[in-house]
């Protein structure tokens, strides 16, 4: 799935080429593309032309169009594959094209929905008061987010009684923090994933979602993180974070803080990526 950081990357893309453009037309090549829009993709493509696109949004993993006038908003849905990409309306059709989206000026690009696994999709949403689409008004914000309140963060996380890095990817908790970046924020705060955050101090978690801060922002700062083709940001290029993980991916390499060999475990359907010295293991009460 795409982190938060590979999100921000393609928000950032639309802002510069879709926001304030007008819909001229949508071709709804493949109906999974709009199985989150319940009345099908005829409707989804009357309803989006004439329609003015706003400045992109993003919470945490979750991007969506607002529409102007702000009582509606496309969200996006990338799944583990779905690209949202800016293209020359004469460029050849990408073979797993789901949705086109064409533009009444004449700048000649057309936005284009293009998903090889077809999990992903585009929906239309009414917006809550904030502004949100109403699907994900429950989504916690991001550490990124100048709003994010820390010290009610820490709060919660004492009161949750789970482990550090399922409190990491509980997204009514914070958002947008993946598995591979919840990874590397343990392993530069030297916590083992299954610490108990019951006896996480206020300074330990300060500490922590300072990590979490830094790794999303020298992520974003490359781009974002590409293991395969199928992430990519609007113009189809690649992020380059994963050439500098310290921890994810990195099994029976040695620690780049003290040599042991990094070790993997099963975790929840994904793996935990850790160093055993580095990061101890909590001691299991008798």
């Amino acid at each position: 799935m795409p982190e938060l950081r590979e999100v921000e990357v393609v928000r950032r893309g639309l802002e510069r080429w879709v926001a304030g453009r007008t819909v001229e037309a949508v071709e709804v090549l493949h109906p999974r593309a709009v199985r989150r829009h319940a009345a099908g993709g005829a409707d989804f493509a009357a309803r989006l032309r004439g329609e003015t696109i706003g400045v992109p949004r993003r919470r945490g993993k979750y991007l969506w169009l607002p529409l102007e006038g702000g009582h509606q908003s496309v969200l996006g849905h990338l799944g583990m594959s779905g690209q949202l990409l800016v293209q020359p309306q004469d460029a050849p059709d990408e073979k797993h094209l789901r949705i086109r989206v064409r533009f009444e000026d004449d700048r000649g690009t057309e936005l284009r929905f293009v998903d090889q696994r077809t999990f992903g999709g585009l929906s239309l949403h009414e917006n809550t008061p904030d502004g949100l689409p109403d699907v994900i008004a429950h989504i916690a914000r991001d550490p990124l987010d100048p709003l994010f309140d820390e010290g009610a963060y820490h709060l919660a996380l004492r009161a949750k009684r789970t482990t550090v890095k399922r409190a990491l990817l509980d997204q009514s908790l914070i958002s947008g923090v993946g598995n591979i970046y919840a990874d590397e924020a343990l392993w530069r705060a030297k916590l083992h994933y299954e610490r108990p955050t019951a006896n996480l101090t206020r300074p330990r978690s300060a500490e922590l979602l300072g990590h979490v801060r830094d790794v999303m922002n020298a992520a974003l700062a490359v781009g974002g993180t590409s293991f395969d083709s199928l992430y990519v940001n609007v113009n189809g290029e690649s992020g380059y974070f994963d050439r500098s993980l310290d921890a994810y991916g990195r099994e029976d390499e040695p620690c780049r803080r003290c040599g042991t060999p990094m070790r993997r475990r099963p975790w929840m359907n994904r793996s935990s990526y850790f160093c055993p010295r580095c990061q101890r293991p909590p001691r299991v009460s008798s």
